[in-house]
């Protein structure tokens, strides 16, 4: 990939669009760095080969096939029978692309490798803060949830004291099982 660009300080903060969640790590792959550094990629390849005891393993990393769909697949890139990449990219950590401007030593990689740092200090802070809002959230939900319990309950013993107990039904009127039969009245005898 033979592209150029010029980016301009103030395109710079675009630089976190490209920075991806690869294993774990937040990466740059090896073409957006070398767009960023004014460099071909093939050049920046050779430069992490030459140079392989200043990139280790947590500065960069080769990508698995299946970690280049996924990435293909997000950033829509065209595939290897259009004319697209035949290889799979490299990835590079925060300190992996700091190293590439060391190892290019240009005017231009050392002046954009500021930028790269402050674009992975700013995603670290934004997912920080994200953090922090996620875990607010999920104390708000607890709370509600025993708030919704207490609430509930309050609701319940306010339905008990408005509800009148429940009551046998009685019927109204007169009864003839409850009234007794009245006694015959025996004739008193004379006295005497």
């Amino acid at each position: 990939m033979t592209r150029k660009s010029a980016l301009a300080p103030s395109t710079v903060p675009r630089i976190e669009t490209r920075i991806f969640l690869v294993r774990g790590q937040k990466v740059l792959i090896d073409y957006d760095l070398a767009v960023l550094y004014a460099v071909q990629v093939k050049a920046l390849n050779q430069a992490v080969k030459r140079n392989k005891k200043r990139f280790p393993p947590d500065f960069v990393f080769r990508l698995t096939a299946k970690e280049n769909r996924n990435l293909k697949s997000q950033i829509v890139t065209t595939s290897s029978s259009h004319g697209g990449r035949r290889t799979v990219p490299y990835a590079f950590t925060e300190h992996g692309a700091i190293m590439a401007a060391s190892v290019l030593n240009s005017p231009r990689a050392i002046e954009m490798s500021v930028f790269v740092v402050r674009a992975f200090v700013r995603l670290r802070d934004t997912l920080a803060s994200h953090k922090a809002l996620a875990a607010r959230f999920a104390e708000l939900e607890r709370r509600l949830e025993t708030h919704d319990k207490a609430i509930g309950d309050i609701i319940d013993a306010i339905r008990a004291l408005v509800t009148p107990p429940e009551r046998p039904a009685r019927k109204i009127g007169f009864r003839l099982d409850a009234v007794s039969k009245p006694k015959m009245l025996v004739p008193a005898r004379p006295c005497g």
